[in-house]
């Protein structure tokens, strides 16, 4: 998989906010296993932790594509821009992978 050395021009430090608040879900979590509360509560739960990491991975990639993937895209490097690519299909080929 490419790996990106330049400088990272695209912040995603308003992810932050949502990233702690999963962090407490996490940890709300933990609390109902600790306190034996009821599976289906959990698994609920849990559900929307992994609803709000993914809406965070949306976020981040679509920032990557509107932001770094465009500059390369723009920019007159043939090779940077084959980079771009080849790091978007990885991304993908990656995120499709379920287990």
């Amino acid at each position: 998989m490419a790996q990106n050395i330049t400088k990272q021009t695209t912040t995603h430090e308003s992810q932050l906010v949502f990233l702690r608040k999963i962090e407490g879900q996490i940890r709300g979590v933990q609390r109902m296993i600790e306190d034996k509360r009821y599976c289906v509560d959990i698994l609920t739960q849990l559900h929307s932790v992994i609803g709000a990491i993914l809406r965070v991975e949306s976020k981040i990639l679509q920032k990557h594509l509107e932001g770094c993937v465009a500059h390369a895209m723009s920019g007159k490097s043939e090779v940077e821009k084959q980079k771009k690519i080849e790091e978007v299909i990885d991304l993908i080929t990656k995120f499709r992978k379920t287990t």
